[in-house]
């Protein structure tokens, strides 16, 4: 195998040793998938500042993200179906991230419980939470997520309802997957996943399965799931989970400035900048290009974080100049895991700190806390401000 040297490599691996449903079902956006799209393509037209003969000795990423010491200011987004891309995925990636010293967040919808996952790490876990209609059931996640010791919760605003996939409806991604001759013949061509998953006990959605009355197996999970996302989901649902949570909360899908001032009045301690990874409203600006406006809507009182089409420590060093406190990474720890496992999900994090590291002493720059909009410069090729750059321009 050649040297993996950046995500695009992960991604390529991942594609050829994950079953087609499953790579699709992480590797796809809704509809058009334009968003989607965009989440990358708009990082590329932001271009940076070079500076020379700046003492780049001593460098450091550090940083922190709601008061935990990171490696580096990016987290592990939580991802539904993760431990189908590899066996025991979220246990993999959580090890992973805890080795290298950045949070890692399970979604509602993973294959490995809250307790698998916090028995086989020692860091506390951040948990992210969808709401359902059955608050009983809520209450018991949050109750487990608190027996867990999560150090966060992390609420996901933007699945009320579902954007449509193409991809998943295609390749009849279901609970349980559909065996369709197309799919058993994909399979046929998986064996290391297919060795993996048969040498594992978690193969369903570890938060819900026997924790909810009528669902003991997936077969019966489908119908359960559908009917179960909030549409009426409120700003006064937040300020119940937040009271009923009483720990750090994080709100993750805030495209607008108007929600990002409510969810700095709601106390929450930080927001994410999130279109949810292209994957509900196509037609949505990216992640980046909403985030100035944002930053400058909210200021200091709460931190802003985004994610959506990071795939390289430039892109992690973009978003922190145009005011993200932290991002996170979904697709690219996911391709790791798909290609390599644990080792996979590690490999992409050395490669993003690398590149992030390298390019802020590119630009003058060795603490990443002291980064701002002057290692940006303004679009059209003008030349640069002596100081900082405007908030607006890249908004």
């Amino acid at each position: 195998m050649s040297p993996i040297t950046h995500i695009e490599d992960l991604r390529v691996l991942a594609q050829r040793r994950v079953p087609r449903m499953f790579y699709d079902y992480a590797d796809s956006g809704s509809w058009t998938e334009s968003t989607y799209r965009a989440n990358e393509a708009d990082f590329q037209a932001i271009k940076l500042r070079q500076r020379v003969a700046v003492n780049m000795e001593n460098r450091s990423t550090r940083t922190t993200m709601v008061g935990v010491d990171t490696a580096m200011p990016v987290a592990l987004a939580p991802t539904g179906l993760t431990g189908m891309q590899h066996a025991d995925g979220e246990i993999l990636a959580a090890r992973a991230a805890e080795a290298f010293g950045v949070p890692f967040t399970l979604s509602t919808m993973s294959i490995c419980s809250i307790e698998d996952v916090a028995a086989h790490t020692k860091a506390p876990l951040w948990f992210q939470l969808y709401v359902m209609r059955d608050r009983d059931f809520i209450e018991r996640l949050i109750e487990r997520a608190k027996a867990a010791r999560c150090g966060a919760l992390m609420l996901t605003l933007d699945l009320q309802i579902l954007g449509q996939r193409h991809k998943d409806i295609k390749n009849g991604l279901s609970a349980p997957p559909k065996p369709t001759l197309a799919n058993l013949i994909n399979l046929a061509t998986k064996p290391r996943w297919c060795l993996g998953m048969l040498g594992t006990k978690r193969r369903q959605f570890g938060n819900i399965v026997g924790h909810v009355k009528g669902v003991a197996d997936m077969s019966s999970l489908s119908s359960w799931t559908a009917q179960q996302f909030d549409p009426a989901l409120n700003w006064g649902d937040v300020e119940w989970i937040k009271n009923r949570w009483g720990g750090k909360l994080i709100l993750k899908g805030i495209l607008d400035p108007e929600d990002a001032r409510l969810a700095r009045d709601s106390g929450a301690d930080a927001l994410i900048v999130s279109n949810h990874g292209g994957r509900q409203l196509d037609g949505a600006p990216s992640s980046i290009s909403a985030l100035p406006a944002i930053a400058e809507a909210v200021g200091s009182r709460i931190e802003v974080w985004m994610d959506g089409g990071i795939r390289s420590g430039q892109d992690v060093l973009k978003a922190v100049a145009l005011g993200a406190r932290g991002t996170l990474i979904g697709r690219a720890f996911l391709y790791g895991l798909g290609a390599l496992g644990e080792a996979g999900v590690s490999k992409c994090l050395e490669l993003i700190q690398k590149e992030l590291e390298l390019t802020m002493a590119f630009c003058g720059h060795t603490d990443i806390r002291r980064v701002d909009r002057g290692i940006l410069l303004p679009p059209h090729g003008a030349a640069p401000p002596a100081g900082p750059l405007p908030v607006r321009a890249y908004g």
